[in-house]
C-alpha cells in the first residue's frame, strides 16, 4: 500500500513538472535593449520563471520572476550604467529601496503650487524605477513617416506625463523639436496596461498633489525614443 501511495505521489510531481515546462524567449526592444524571459511551453503567452532586460548586452535593467504571468517576489531595477535604482516586492506590494535622485537625473518634476523653503515634498514614484519604469511610454511613440528624414543630431523629444493626486496617469504627450520646427503628439493613455497608469503620487506637506514629469529624450534612427 505504501509503495502504491509513493508511486501516485511521484507521478503527480512528474506531471506537475511537465505541466510547468518552460522555454526561453528573447527579443529586442530597441537597438540597445533586449528582453529575455521564459514562458510555458504549453502556452507561450504565459510568462513563467526568470525575466531579464539587458542594456547593450552588458548591464541588466531589470530582473525578477513571473508565476502564471504575474510578477512575484523582489524585482531589481537598474540604470544603463548598472547602478541600482529600485527594489520592489510585487508579492508584498511595497518599495524596498529607491535610489537618491540628483540634478544628473533625466527626470524633472513640476507641481501647480508655489513652493517655499519650508514645504516638505516627495516626488511621484513609478514601479520599475527611473529607467525601466518609463520605457513603456517611450515604446508607445514612433516618429511618423513624414518626419523620418529630420536630423537626429539637431532634434530632441520632450516627454511629459501628468500624474493626478490619486496616482493615475492623466495624460501623456511627446513634443518633437527640430530647428525652428516643433510638433506635439497627444498619446492615448488608454492603450497602456493598467500597471503603466499607476504611480505613487507626489506630495506637498503630506498631501497628494498633481505633478508633471518631464524628460528629454533622443530620437533613434528607427524613429523610437531613447533616454
Amino acid at each position: 500500500m505504501k509503495a502504491i501511495t509513493l508511486l501516485i505521489v511521484t507521478l503527480f510531481f512528474i506531471n506537475a513538472a511537465l505541466a510547468q515546462e518552460t522555454v526561453e524567449r528573447s527579443h529586442k526592444i530597441n537597438a540597445h535593449i533586449t528582453e529575455k524571459l521564459t514562458v510555458l511551453k504549453s502556452d507561450k503567452s504565459t510568462r513563467q520563471g526568470l525575466y531579464q532586460m539587458i542594456y547593450d548586452k552588458t548591464y541588466a535593467l531589470a530582473n525578477g520572476r513571473f508565476e502564471n504571468d504575474k510578477k512575484v517576489g523582489i524585482w531589481r531595477f537598474y540604470a544603463p550604467d548598472g547602478h541600482l535604482l529600485q527594489n520592489y516586492d510585487y508579492t508584498k506590494k511595497e518599495f524596498l529601496y529607491e535610489a537618491p535622485e540628483d540634478t544628473t537625473s533625466n527626470l524633472r518634476y513640476f507641481v501647480d503650487k508655489q513652493l517655499t523653503d519650508s514645504d516638505r515634498t516627495t516626488k511621484p514614484l513609478k514601479i520599475g524605477g527611473r529607467y525601466f519604469g518609463y520605457l513603456p511610454y517611450l515604446k508607445l511613440f514612433r516618429l511618423p513617416a513624414n518626419l523620418m528624414d529630420i536630423s537626429r543630431e539637431a532634434s530632441i523629444a520632450v516627454v511629459e506625463l501628468l500624474v493626478s493626486p490619486g496616482g493615475r496617469l492623466a495624460y501623456f504627450k511627446v513634443t518633437i523639436y527640430s530647428g525652428n520646427f516643433s510638433k506635439t503628439f497627444n498619446m492615448n493613455v488608454n492603450v497602456l496596461p493598467e500597471e503603466d497608469k499607476v504611480f505613487v503620487p507626489a506630495t506637498v506637506n503630506g498631501e497628494p498633489i498633481g505633478c508633471r514629469i518631464v524628460s528629454r529624450c533622443f530620437i533613434d534612427d528607427d524613429g523610437t525614443l531613447i533616454f
